[in-house]
Parts: C-alpha cells; structure tokens; sequence
C-alpha cells in the first residue's frame, strides 16, 4: 500500500509542476531568454562577407 501512495504522490507532484509551467508560461519564458542569449553571441561573431 505504500508503494501505491508514493507512485500517486509523485505523480500528482509532476503534474503539478506540468501545470505550473503551462499556467505562468514558462517554456517560453525560457526559450525568450535563450533566444536573447544567442541573438546576442551570433551578432558579436565576425562576418566573412558583409551584405
């Protein structure tokens, strides 16, 4: 019967913390700031050919 109440309790804790993610958008609030990250790397690089 323990084995069954941790399995739920830990089931019932992702799905918690998949709903967080989905309520407040963080996923995309994620991927904005990579996106910044390497918006800022791909324009410090050097260019070969200027167009």
């Amino acid at each position: 019967m323990d084995i069954i109440l941790i399995i739920l309790g830990v089931v019932l804790a992702l799905f918690l913390i998949t709903f967080a993610i989905y309520w407040f958008n963080l996923d995309m609030k994620l991927i904005r700031v990579i996106y910044d990250w390497l918006q800022t790397h791909y324009d410090k690089m050097k260019r070969d050919k200027k167009l």
